[in-house]
């Protein structure tokens, strides 16, 4: 069936792979069973090839909220969308609220209300939290921010709702656990920092480091023992070429518009590393 054009990602995130989708789907398998994305973050190569059957995943709690309320009460969200407004005193208040022990009695419609709204109205749509898990990216002065994108929102919402798509809130191995030889899974982990300088890892509490990349590669060794293909992105940095070295890796130019410092957002060198011809 032709894919619905209207699907796209309802989120900016860091690291986002719209830029490097016809890169990505070069080098994609053929494949008859689930599609995995344990790291979804904004989803585009999930929109972009609208699988029927899937399991997503991602470690932040408040981004699975968002796609499992998109995809139960999209409705509901839309109308609580459009309270709010673009103004530098309330996005601090609607940003503030993660520090108030009130916060966990928020309904999960107004949770993912927050994200979206401060995701359209944040600096460079980053959405970074403080080692507590505390959004703290600051006010963005767009003059018009597209805070309730309801066309977009529907769409992805049919198609979470007309496919077999399974929203899970893992860690990245945890979500493999089903994984057989006929699943085909997608890898778009926070990358390795090509400097000291360019580390970021601020969207998820934590962060994640080095011996994660390399418990990310075991994960691939296992998969490859299992017969499962997988694709990953990450940075063309000496590390990873390292960790990967047995398998097949593709340099790709990809555009990065997210970056705290203008002079870095532009056409950087990255990886895309795979287990299959």
């Amino acid at each position: 069936m032709p894919k619905n054009k209207l699907v796209n990602p309802f989120v900016k995130w860091v690291g986002g792979k719209r830029q490097l989708l016809p890169e990505i789907k070069k080098y994609l398998p053929k494949f008859k069973g689930k599609y995995y994305e344990p790291f979804v973050g904004g989803g585009a190569v999930l929109f972009a090839l609208q699988p029927k059957n899937a399991v997503v995943n991602d470690i932040n709690e408040e981004l699975i909220n968002v796609y499992s309320v998109v995809k139960n009460n999209v409705e509901h969200l839309i109308e609580d969308l459009k309270k709010h407004i673009n103004e530098p005193d309330y996005f601090y208040e609607i940003r503030g609220l993660d520090r108030l022990p009130e916060f966990e009695k928020i309904s999960k419609i107004e949770r993912a209300s927050r994200i979206l709204y401060l995701n359209k109205t944040c600096y460079n749509g980053l959405y970074r939290v403080n080692n507590s898990g505390e959004f703290n990216a600051p006010f963005g002065r767009y003059k018009n921010p597209n805070i309730v994108n309801e066309i977009t929102l529907r769409a992805v919402s049919k198609y979470l709702n007309e496919n077999e798509i399974n929203i899970v809130n893992q860690n990245f191995k945890d979500s493999l656990s089903n994984v057989s030889e006929k699943d085909f899974v997608y890898f778009d982990p926070p990358y390795d920092p090509v400097s000291k300088s360019s580390n970021f890892t601020g969207y998820s509490q934590g962060g994640f480091n080095m011996y994660e990349q390399i418990e990310l590669r075991k994960q691939c060794d296992l998969l490859h023992e299992k017969g499962v293909c997988f694709l990953l992105s990450n940075s063309y940095t000496p590390f990873i070429l390292e960790q990967y070295k047995d398998y097949k890796i593709e340099e790709v130019l990809a555009g990065r518009a997210i970056n705290s410092v203008a002079s870095k957002r532009g056409q950087v060198k990255e990886v895309l590393i795979r287990n299959y011809d």
